[in-house]
């Protein structure tokens, strides 16, 4: 009779630690869930906000866009000016013309008549 009261508590016992297996098992799932969800919103975060994130990455993309705006502008500037300093080397109308705008030069038996500025309106 000893064995059978021995079967039977074990018996017994089954449900009671199968039950106490599957919570140990649930509460496992939930703390790997609940990791998984903390690791998806730490990668989340940093694929926006991180060092090479989206944002940072547009924002980059916008400044390129601009320096590119301003590189072209420059070059044109660059041109023209380019331009300008071949035709004081080798246009002697451009010198002159030059000379006489910022120099105030006049040729012989020419006036020059400076007009006062006109006051600035307020």
């Amino acid at each position: 009779m000893k064995s059978n009261r021995q079967f039977v508590s074990r018996s017994r016992m089954e449900p009671f630690v199968m039950r106490g297996g599957e919570k140990i098992a649930r509460s496992w799932r939930k703390i790997a869930t609940g990791a998984a969800g903390v690791l998806a919103l730490t990668l989340a975060f940093h694929v926006f906000f991180g060092e090479n994130g989206i944002f940072l990455y547009e924002q980059k993309r916008h400044e390129a866009r601009d320096y590119g705006t301003q590189i072209k502008e420059l070059q044109l500037e660059n041109d023209r000016l380019q331009a300008h300093v071949n035709d004081l080397q080798n246009d002697p109308a451009a010198i002159e013309q030059q000379a006489r705008q910022e120099l105030h030069y006049t040729r012989p038996g020419e006036v020059i008549v400076t007009l006062p500025e006109a006051p600035a309106k307020k």
